[in-house]
């Protein structure tokens, strides 16, 4: 905690998870309740952060679609992680034809962003929160794939490494043994920035409408539909802005702490 970035972003991702999880059990107003009665109100006491077009409170919307959010972007980051990192590895250690083979099939899935593998994805089955996780899933494979290579071909020839062959190891087992813990520190810094990026990457895909599906809120969803109405009611689109700009930020600020804190060599140089 001594280490600023990581204890602003910390602090920034605390709040916005419990938030989240406060979302399952309570809110100040049913989000699924229409009041045109009390449509388009300006923040208030009983209002904090106003009222939308339909009369739902902004403020539970906000808890919600953060629970959302992150429930997108934390299963398609484990997707990433958990397809990414073993192509990775497994590349590097088999090298050769295979190695060659499995980066140009993650070129290809690279070459192909988010929105692009949504619509095509939402074409076939539909749109939907699992179709927004499946897209930026996909995406996130040669990502960690790319990362995992990258650190597993520069541990190979360590002394380390030569001396856990010379006893008698397998790749297999070198690999679980040796080379993930000793990346594993890349791999948590790279999955804080994905998922930094699967917040953005969701509320894009809910804005055109390929993400999470009323009657349940989304940060993406609300900017869509706030866009008409800033003239005369700016909060409708600021109050989401704003929690993205928010949960990005410290995120992003949590990445850049654990990156200082987790590499010895930028620990020293900090001191």
């Amino acid at each position: 905690m001594r280490n600023r970035s990581f204890a602003i972003g910390f602090v920034i991702t605390l709040v916005i998870t419990l938030t989240a999880l406060i979302s399952f059990v309570w809110t100040p107003f049913d989000v699924t309740a229409l009041n045109i009665a009390a449509k388009l109100q300006k923040p208030t006491a009983e209002h904090w952060f106003g009222t939308d077009h339909f009369g739902r409170d902004v403020f539970s919307m906000i808890m919600v679609g953060a629970r959302n959010s992150i429930a997108v972007a934390f299963v398609a980051v484990i997707i990433g992680v958990g397809f990414g990192v073993p192509f990775g590895c497994w590349a590097a250690a088999r090298g050769g034809l295979m190695d060659e083979a499995l980066m140009r099939g993650n070129d290809v899935i690279f070459a192909f962003p988010a929105l692009l593998s949504a619509v095509m994805i939402t074409a076939i089955f539909g749109p939907g929160a699992i179709n927004a996780i499946i897209a930026i899933g996909i995406f996130n494979i040669p990502v960690f794939a790319r990362l995992a290579r990258g650190a597993a071909l520069a541990l190979w020839p360590r002394d380390f490494i030569l001396a856990a062959r010379a006893a008698g190891k397998g790749a297999a087992r070198i690999t679980i043994e040796h080379i993930i813990p000793n990346m594993a520190n890349l791999i948590i810094v790279q999955a804080t920035i994905a998922f930094a990026l699967g917040i953005i990457q969701e509320a894009g895909l809910a804005y055109v409408g390929l993400g999470t599906q009323p009657p349940f809120p989304s940060w993406g969803k609300m900017l869509n539909e706030a866009q008409t109405m800033m003239s005369f009611a700016p909060h409708l689109a600021f109050v989401p802005g704003l929690a993205i700009v928010i949960t990005v930020l410290g995120l992003n600020l949590l990445g850049d702490g654990l990156r200082d804190v987790l590499d010895p060599k930028l620990s020293r140089t900090r001191r």
